[in-house]
């Protein structure tokens, strides 16, 4: 006799069955794991829906639309990194600059009025504050020309690196070497009563070609300065004609700044390292002597400087500068106006 089979188990129906702990199929459905509800097919697979159905696949288009979005993107950031398209603002002076020219020339009315006189009382022993103030912002506008006949000369010659910089738009305050640049100047005119410019360590002379073109570059500032010592002295003969003196301040502070710029002239022509006659004779010896310059220029400078201070030295220097100035200018007396000059910047002394 046939062992009868055990009668199979309905199905449970999805509809109708409840787990054993009373849960629905909803719960069920969620305890069940997902990675198993997930289509075979769907796995590693980009643009596939959870159902195992394709998505919008990317097609060339949209890929050369991604890439040129990209590409946009990317250009966008190196703009940004990409320097500024030359214009003519490069050359343009810096507000700065104009700043310091017009408190020059407002210091200069104020000097020329004497206005100091008029705010003591009468009879009070005054100290003039503002001719130094005048000679100090008059000599720093000489230090800003000074330096920029250096780096238009270079810029023509073919460095194009000093193109929007602070030397070509007058501006001493933005000088990567400030403290060569404008801070030593400053300092040599009211120690030692005399102008003396730092080294032109900023220029690329690598990118200067030929020879001719250094020894160009390296007169262009004391140049600049003969010439502004010129324009200066000729304003001092005009407003003080041969055979009269004055004390007037503000002439006397002129008068001062033309002593001071025509130091700078001559004695940056002296063929010493620190100085512009160096790189006259370092064109012609190759990169190991500009290298010297680039390294220790500041050093060489002050050096020149600490010579030219010595009692002894600065006297004889300065009479042989007056002695110039007694020849040249048809005024016997403006040497006179140049030392009162000097004396209203050393008002300590």
């Amino acid at each position: 006799m046939p062992t009868p089979e055990p009668p199979h188990k309905a199905e449970p129906d999805d509809a109708t069955v409840t787990g054993t702990d009373g849960e629905g199929p909803g719960d069920q459905a969620r305890a069940a794991d997902p990675w198993e509800q997930m289509p075979e097919d769907a796995l590693n697979r980009a643009g596939v829906g959870v159902d195992g159905s394709a998505e919008t696949e990317v097609t060339e288009e949209t890929g050369e639309a991604a890439r040129s979005e990209e590409a946009e993107a990317t250009g966008s950031k190196d703009d940004e990194k990409a320097p500024a398209a030359p214009s003519r603002a490069d050359f343009m002076p810096s507000p700065l600059f104009v700043l310091v020219l017009g408190l020059a020339g407002f210091a200069g009315w104020l000097s020329w009025r004497a206005i100091e006189l008029e705010w003591a009382a009468e009879g009070t022993a005054v100290t003039p504050l503002i001719p130094p103030l005048l000679i100090l912002l008059g000599w720093i506008v000489s230090v800003a020309v000074h330096e920029f006949g250096h780096a238009l000369a270079a810029y023509l010659s073919g460095d194009r690196s000093l193109r929007g910089s602070a030397y070509l738009r007058l501006n001493p305050f933005g000088y990567r070497q400030a403290f060569g640049g404008l801070v030593l100047p400053v300092a040599y005119l009211g120690l030692g009563g005399f102008g003396l410019n730092g080294p032109p360590t900023y220029v690329d002379w690598d990118a200067i070609p030929s020879r001719g073109r250094r020894v160009m570059v390296a007169l262009a500032g004391p140049l600049t300065s003969l010439a502004l010592s010129a324009v200066l002295a000729l304003t001092v003969t005009l407003l003080v004609p041969a055979g009269q003196d004055s004390v007037n301040w503000a002439i006397s502070s002129l008068a001062f700044l033309s002593f001071a710029n025509m130091t700078s002239a001559l004695v940056n022509l002296l063929p010493i390292p620190g100085l512009d006659g160096y790189h006259v004779l370092a064109a012609f010896r190759g990169a190991k002597w500009t290298g010297f310059v680039v390294a220790n220029g500041l050093f060489c400078s002050i050096a020149v400087f600490a010579v030219l201070w010595l009692p002894g030295i600065r006297d004889l220097f300065d009479t042989l500068i007056y002695t110039m100035f007694e020849q040249i200018l048809p005024n016997p007396t403006i040497p006179g106006m140049m030392f009162h000059g000097k004396l209203l910047l050393q008002f300590w002394a």
